[in-house]
């Protein structure tokens, strides 16, 4: 694990323990991943919050399957203005250990809605300036339509249910936090 890297974790749908992420390294031992046959692949379940800059084309990598004909992204990016302001980056900060959990949670649910190969969830810890990626979710499925939906319904759960939290930094020097207005346990005004 990088220095910069928060945390990484893929979880094997049979077992539910975490394990490494799919890398050439990891198979040193045992199959190459050519030589495992289309039906000893598992579901894998791929969570990491990091400061390191996110990869939309790792994270499409880390989902696709031999068995899947879709793959779904979103990609969340930092926009440039938020009510009339300049916003010149974001900060992201998590409480790590629940954040894990209610992903893990969020995964748990896209997999009793649709029929699912694999899922990666990405979230950017720290700054992202503006127009990269805070979050990117991978959604694999043998059609599109389970992709699809699922991850729309995941990105939409991360934002209500996942304690992260995101402060503006505005170009004449000023912050603010945000609060999710999605999130669960925010107030009505």
């Amino acid at each position: 694990m990088s220095s910069l890297e928060i945390s990484s974790f893929c979880f094997d749908q049979e077992t539910k323990s975490p394990s490494s992420p799919p890398s050439v390294e990891a198979s040193a031992g045992g199959p190459l991943e050519e030589d495992v046959g289309e039906d000893e692949e598992k579901p894998k379940d791929i969570i990491r919050f990091t400061a390191e800059k996110l990869s939309v084309e790792e994270v499409s990598q880390l989902v696709t399957s031999p068995l899947c004909g879709a793959v779904s992204l979103f990609v969340g990016t930092t926009r440039n203005h938020f009510e009339g302001k300049k916003v010149i980056s974001l900060e992201y900060e998590a409480y790590i250990p629940m954040a894990e959990n209610e992903v893990r949670r969020i995964c748990g649910d896209v997999r009793r809605k649709w029929p699912v190969r694999h899922i990666a969830v990405f979230h950017r810890l720290g700054l992202v300036p503006v127009s990269e990626a805070s979050v990117v979710i991978a959604v694999s499925s043998a059609h599109r339509a389970a992709s699809l939906g699922a991850v729309s319904y995941a990105i939409d759960a991360l934002k209500a249910k996942v304690p992260v939290w995101k402060k503006e930094i505005y170009e004449e020097s000023s912050s603010s936090w945000k609060r999710n207005k999605e999130c669960f346990w925010a107030t009505s005004d």
